[in-house]
């Protein structure tokens, strides 16, 4: 079971930094492109996209800082055996859930740790 438990942090913390490095990308090319953007704006339209974009980036950093920290520190923590990790692991599994292809997988994988653990540690 420990080997388990290991990969699922392991595959984690590499979901989490691919996440978060994707949504760094994502943040990049819209702070790259708005300058363009707002060139070609008219004044008024200007006005709205000036707010309206860095709201729209504020709301990719909060999804980091929401589900792609966690996984990591999470992570870490069950590589570390900390007992609330798998636990944290679980919760955010199952919001990894809706995100198919490989956040299904992961949420699956994690469900099903969390339990068979969870077998073994109520069998001894």
């Amino acid at each position: 079971m420990e080997t388990h438990k290991r990969v699922l942090s392991i595959l984690f913390i590499v979901h989490g930094v691919l996440q978060a490095l994707g949504m760094l990308v994502v943040s990049l090319f819209v702070s790259a492109f708005l300058p363009f953007v707002l060139s070609e704006a008219d004044p008024e339209a200007r006005e709205i996209l000036e707010w309206i974009l860095p709201f729209v980036q504020f709301i990719g950093f909060g999804i980091i800082a929401i589900f792609s920290i966690p996984s990591i520190v999470g992570g870490i923590a069950l590589l570390n055996g900390k007992k609330w990790a798998l636990t944290l692991l679980l919760i955010l599994g199952c919001f990894k859930l809706f995100s198919f292809p490989f956040g299904t997988a992961l949420g699956i994988y994690s469900i099903w740790v969390y339990s068979e653990d969870k077998k073994i540690t109520t069998a001894i």
